[in-house]
């Protein structure tokens, strides 16, 4: 009896060790960091929540991070017709490893509600809880998990600036951070990159992105894959339109193999607060962000499950 309760215990003490082998991802925190962002305000560049939010950032990231690059550039903002100032932020953990990835958001936000049902709020600058918080608040805490949990690849958490400024019709007007960022790589070596963008939407829903399965196929069928495994179930999978967004100036300037999680209907088909004043945070969840949340730590963690180019 005392020999089979040993036994017991022991295969008990097996399980809790696999299951506690990848860390586990803080949805709760990561939505403080959504919230945080929205009350410094909107973080369209030269706005006072840009500035804020930019601190926010670098400080953690200087605290958390092995080492830290801060990328400079001024950019045409096509929306307001003026020049802006911008900042990528890099966060590198584990910098000497041979394999590097990249994983990337964008913090800033869109100057105009340009999409928003009353004209009146054409001209106002949008919160951003969904489009920019929610992308940089998975990062952040990323970052915290990373600084205690050594990852066996090289982490390169990217916060892409000036992501969101541009017109319909004219796709290099958006993501001037990341095509600046592609054109002067301030790091060598990145063997893929994953973009995430607007995944915490309270109805998330994430098929597959066209361009993304262009891009790199391999990776996108391993993430859906390991996502029905975990029972996210905010990943589809169906393929859903191309977007031009950060992971295509990675892919046709850098020769990155890129994709990006992203969920462009926000609510739902009938709905949507993309660009609108009611991108806030009472239309997202901590729910979302921990679905994404939790694959990217299976990616970063679990590497027997993902192949890199």
């Amino acid at each position: 009896m005392i020999r089979n309760i040993i036994i017991s215990f022991f295969i008990f003490l097996t399980f809790l060790s696999c299951e506690k082998s990848a860390p586990i991802f803080d949805s709760q925190r990561a939505f403080l960091d959504l919230v945080a962002q929205c009350d410094f305000g909107p973080r369209n560049p030269g706005s006072e929540g840009h500035r804020k939010t930019k601190k926010y950032i670098l400080d953690l990231m200087q605290k958390e991070a092995d080492s830290v690059i801060v990328q400079d550039f001024s950019f045409e903002s096509a929306l307001e017709k003026k020049t802006h100032k911008g900042t990528n932020i890099i966060a590198r953990f584990n910098p000497s490893n041979a394999t590097q990835v990249l994983i990337g958001a964008h913090w800033d936000t869109r100057p105009f509600a340009d999409r928003d049902e009353n004209r009146e709020n054409f001209k106002t600058p949008i919160l951003g809880a969904n489009d920019g918080a929610s992308g940089v608040a998975i990062l952040l805490e990323l970052a915290r998990i990373l600084n205690r949990n050594k990852s066996s690849i090289g982490i390169n958490l990217v916060f892409f600036d000036a992501e969101d400024s541009g017109i319909s019709e004219e796709n290099e007007s958006y993501c001037k951070g990341s095509i600046f960022f592609s054109k002067n790589l301030p790091i060598s070596n990145i063997k893929e990159a994953i973009i995430l963008d607007m995944v915490g939407d309270k109805q998330l829903s994430l098929p597959i992105e066209r361009n993304s399965l262009n891009f790199h196929g391999v990776l996108v069928r391993q993430l859906w894959d390991r996502a029905k495994k975990l029972n996210l179930k905010a990943f589809k999978g169906v393929v859903g339109p191309s977007i031009y967004d950060d992971h295509v100036p990675l892919y046709q300037y850098a020769g990155i193999p890129s994709i990006d999680i992203i969920d462009f209907r926000y609510p739902n088909s009938f709905e949507n607060y993309w660009h609108t004043v009611d991108d806030t945070p009472k239309n997202c969840s901590p729910e979302s962000l921990g679905q994404v949340g939790m694959l990217m730590i299976d990616y970063i963690f679990n590497r027997k499950f993902y192949v890199v180019p």
